[in-house]
């Protein structure tokens, strides 16, 4: 059976983390590390999120920001984790680490996590939706065009998110996370058009995919750009509010474009994801074989990928293939299958 060219979507979505790919799946994610001596560690566990079981979580628009919350969270989660594996084991306790086991106790580690989170959001909003603004008004003393300034503030926003982007490549440790990411999209894009999950195929699959964050990121300013230029005040005081109250406006926004993205080929979301296609090609980096091998350990963890190919393809899969042979013999097997 031939495979579907556009793919189809599959429903699982990850992250990379140091050294590791996490993979999520319903409710369910694993997170996949290769630590020091060479072993890839494997743990599973179930993420439910915020606003558990509101009905919140399936309105169009507004379940954008609750998962958006989710993401950050469950990615900070297991990020921790991987890190764990590299932790500095001479590192010495500092006086904020005993007075947060001492006040929080079990709870000291979800508490800085949240701390952090928050921070990270307060940064982000700062630096990508107030900065811009703040930016743009150096020149109202010579453009008093209000709609020409709010595509000013949006081309600023573009320069400082894309800016961003192009500086941490630059970061040696950011370039094996990339890769890891990379690794991360080639398995799912692997599925989802219809071939066996193997090292040969995720190879050469894309590394690039719709559904990805920094698709979504861009989305968010891309967004912003136009929420801003309809919605405006006259008060500085008040333009700055707005640019932090309509988040959760844009993040859904985003999200519900996202989504479809995902979940269409069509020429229109074609067209509106290339951007954030483009952006991709910074943020991910082509993996090798070993990083390939973890991003497979974790989606294999929380996703059955054998009987979503035959439920969704049509086919079964026969476990010789998976067995380590040549690039030739896997291309015989696949192109008999017409896969």
């Amino acid at each position: 059976m031939k495979k579907d060219k556009g793919g189809r979507y599959s429903g699982i979505g990850g992250q990379a983390v140091l050294e590791g790919v996490m993979m999520k799946n319903k409710e369910q994610y694993a997170v996949a590390v290769r630590k020091p001596d060479g072993e890839i560690d494997i743990e599973v566990d179930v993420y439910k999120g915020v606003m558990e079981g509101s009905i919140w979580k399936k309105i169009p628009f507004a379940r954008g920001v609750f998962h958006f919350l989710d993401s950050l969270i469950l990615g900070m989660r297991t990020l921790n984790h991987s890190v764990s594996f590299y932790e500095d084991e001479d590192a010495k306790e500092t006086a904020a680490d005993k007075v947060f086991q001492k006040v929080f106790k079990e709870k000291a580690e979800n508490v800085m996590m949240g701390i952090i989170t928050a921070v990270s959001i307060l940064l982000a909003v700062a630096i990508f939706m107030v900065l811009p603004y703040f930016i743009s008004s150096l020149f109202e003393e010579y453009i008093r065009n209000a709609s020409v300034m709010a595509i000013i503030e949006g081309g600023i926003r573009i320069l400082i998110f894309i800016g961003y982007i192009v500086a941490i490549t630059t970061m040696k440790d950011i370039k094996r996370l990339y890769q890891y990411h990379g690794a991360e999209h080639k398995c799912i894009n692997c599925i989802e058009k219809g071939r066996p999950l193997t090292v040969h195929n995720v190879m050469r699959s894309s590394r690039l995919h719709k559904r990805c964050g920094t698709s979504f990121l861009f989305f968010v300013v891309f967004v912003s750009i136009i929420v801003f230029f309809f919605i405006r005040a006259e008060q500085p005081a008040l333009r700055v509010l707005l640019r932090v109250v309509l988040i959760p406006v844009i993040a859904g926004i985003s999200y519900e474009i996202i989504r479809l993205a995902g979940r269409s080929d069509n020429i229109l979301v074609n067209i509106l994801s290339a951007p954030g296609m483009f952006l991709q090609r910074l943020t991910t980096k082509e993996p090798d074989e070993d990083m390939v091998r973890v991003a497979i350990a974790s989606v294999e963890a929380v996703f059955d990928w054998k009987a979503y190919l035959k439920d969704t393809f049509g086919y079964e899969i026969d476990d010789s293939w998976l067995a380590d042979g040549s690039e030739e013999e896997e291309e015989q097997k696949e192109s008999a299958d017409g896969v």
